[in-house]
């Protein structure tokens, strides 16, 4: 990682969920870095060390790094007509910054997408099902929610929706999927939306047969496991056999043993439920009662 490429990563992850909330309205993928300086300051530190800086800009509070007596301004961009002046700057800590509730939860969610985008070159990058699979024309993996204390955990990859619009559930055309009715009717009776939480696939690839699915769910394995240790969720749900044998350390011989219960795997609280694919007959009824008794304060969620 050098300064060069952490600025490409954040030129990718600029977004309203990240701005600061007075610029919201005004932000849009012509003016990205509109918003994000402090804690793009922040982010810089904690790769590159050096000082974090602010000056007035209209008086507008700017933030930026001086790091080896270099400016480094990644957001300056946002000031389209405007020259800044860094010489009269202040050196803030951290601490201050970090003061503010909101810089914080937005700097925690863009340094996570950072973490997990790196995570997405590895798999990229990885040959091992490269005759089994073909790659996300996105390069995503991950499908962000509002919060990130539930996961729920996919098959893989299918042949339309999330790995061509980028949004897990939804088509191209931003209408929710078949599955993703079903598990929004569930989600309900949690009093939860599917844009409430992450996604993840177990395979990270599109598999070009099922019969790949085993080899494939052992080789992402890790990758997975990466992703869930920068996420952290307080509870994944596994969609359908494929993905909770994949999950799982250890062998069942029936999904219907498994479903409903509640595992504890690498420190993840991890309940196996049925796909909610229309075409099963338990998409919606063999879930519905798992919802129903779903007590979400006492996993620890919310």
């Amino acid at each position: 990682m050098n300064l060069d490429r952490l600025k490409e990563i954040l030129n990718t992850l600029y977004s309203k969920e990240t701005c600061y909330p007075e610029c919201i309205n005004q932000w849009n993928e012509n003016n990205k870095t509109l918003g994000h300086c402090a804690i793009v300051a922040l982010l810089v530190n904690d790769y590159f060390g050096g000082n974090i800086c602010k000056v007035k800009v209209n008086n507008i509070s700017h933030y930026f790094n001086i790091i080896d007596d270099k400016i480094i301004d990644f957001t300056s961009d946002q000031f389209k007509n405007d020259k800044i002046d860094y010489s009269n700057h202040v050196i803030k800590t951290r601490k201050e910054i970090l003061k503010n509730d909101d810089t914080k939860r937005r700097y925690e969610l863009l340094k996570l997408k950072v973490k997990l985008s790196l995570i997405d070159e590895k798999i990229h990058d990885c040959i091992a099902c490269s005759k089994m699979v073909e790659k996300f024309p996105n390069s995503k993996t991950v499908s962000f929610g509002k919060q990130k204390d539930i996961v729920i955990l996919g098959e893989a990859p299918a042949n339309n929706g999330w790995r061509k619009s980028g949004v897990a559930w939804y088509d191209t055309n931003h209408k929710l999927l078949p599955s993703g009715v079903v598990l929004q009717k569930l989600l309900n009776l949690i009093n939860l939306k599917i844009e409430d939480t992450f996604f993840l696939e177990a395979i990270k690839c599109y598999p070009t047969d099922r019969k790949y699915l085993n080899k494939c769910g052992i080789n992402c394995k890790k990758f997975l496991f990466m992703q869930l240790e920068e996420i952290k969720p307080k509870v994944i749900l596994s969609l359908g056999d494929s993905a909770t044998r994949t999950i799982l350390d250890f062998k069942y011989k029936k999904f219907s043993d498994v479903v409903g219960k509640v595992f504890d795997i690498n420190g993840f609280k991890v309940i196996p439920i049925y796909h909610p694919s229309p075409i099963s007959p338990l998409s919606y009824k063999g879930n519905e009662e798992i919802f129903k008794n779903l007590n979400l304060e006492d996993i620890g969620v919310f």
